[in-house]
């Protein structure tokens, strides 16, 4: 079997970090937001694809050097083609059936039993749906008694949804419904392709447990929360030298002694924290530098920012060499 990974998308709601960083590297509980979700895969699956567009070349270069535990392929676009489009682009040898999952999604299901509820059910498709209070933001479905999806309403007014339960970015598809796609022209999968499925019958998976799209800051240091306090984070205890308390995933490369952890904080290689600095449920890119007696909390910092001695940042994201 194979996955499908979506990693289109420009990463707009965390600008201006994305500019220089693909959203899917940004690293969180100690590794990059993208291993966290190929981690969901269930056994069984012997390959990744990822249909790449934004910044295809940092990510090819990142997986090439630091290989995840299964084996990845990339396809990317030459021009933005939507996610049908991508999946077009990307699907030509994929498994019947196969897996596909959104790639900011940091979730807590079992994707097995995903697996078993297509296989009892048939049909060309089940999709995996969660319960949220508010769906207004999401892709909404309408289901009858036996699960089975009769309409998707994209982000509907909340007294208008017809349920609360919404895609969570992990489904199962026979390789049939790629060929419903049109080949090289942008097209929205939600949107465009799904409702055209419905007839063929798909069936939703309701999954219990922690659900969270990471795309915007809040919502990233959430998930970040969420994989430590589910062991699935690097380094729980703080580093000699310092004091506070963890989780915490220091890279080996930092320099933190001094520093003072507040819990749930990300430190990337070769980020300098001076003595006295502060850090709690935050993420520290790669050689930025944290002087002494700084405070960063519920924020991002960038790559070779500075957050000037004394001074305290609070839930802001930081751009490339920015400061602060």
């Amino acid at each position: 079997m194979k996955a499908l990974v979506l990693i289109g998308g420009f990463g707009t709601r965390l600008r201006p970090v994305t500019y220089s960083v693909p959203k899917q590297l940004i690293p969180i509980a100690g590794k990059p937001m993208l291993y966290h979700v190929l981690d969901e895969l269930p056994p069984g699956v012997d390959e990744a694809v990822l249909a790449t567009g934004y910044k295809a070349d940092e990510i090819g270069r990142y997986v090439t050097e630091h290989p995840p535990k299964i084996p990845v392929r990339m396809v990317a676009e030459v021009e933005p083609l939507g996610t049908g489009g991508g999946m077009r682009n990307a699907g030509g040898d994929m498994s019947d059936p196969f897996l596909l999952l959104n790639s900011d999604v940091i979730a807590g299901f079992d994707s097995a039993a995903l697996l078993a509820r297509q296989a009892e059910r048939g049909g060309v498709g089940t999709m995996t749906l969660v319960e949220v209070e508010d769906p207004s933001p999401y892709g909404v479905a309408e289901l009858d008694g036996d699960d089975r999806i009769l309409r998707f309403v994209e982000k509907p007014r909340r007294e208008e949804a017809p349920s609360r339960w919404i895609n969570a970015g992990l489904s199962i598809w026979k390789r049939e419904v790629l060929g419903r796609i049109p080949d090289r022209v942008p097209v929205s999968w939600e949107q465009e392709v799904v409702p055209t499925l419905l007839p063929g019958r798909v069936y939703a998976y309701r999954a219990t447990g922690f659900w969270e799209d990471a795309g915007t800051p809040e919502r990233l240091l959430r998930a970040q929360r969420y994989l430590f306090e589910a062991g699935r984070g690097g380094r729980r205890a703080i580093p000699g030298g310092t004091t506070g308390k963890g989780p915490v995933a220091v890279d080996p490369s930092a320099s933190v002694d001094g520093a003072t952890f507040g819990g749930s904080v990300t430190i990337s290689a070769h980020v300098v924290v001076g003595a006295g600095a502060y850090l709690e449920d935050s993420v520290i890119l790669d050689r930025a530098n944290i002087e002494p007696g700084a405070s960063v909390l519920h924020s991002i910092v960038g790559p070779r920012a500075r957050v000037r001695a004394g001074h305290r940042v609070s839930h802001e994201v930081l751009g490339e060499a920015a400061e602060a």
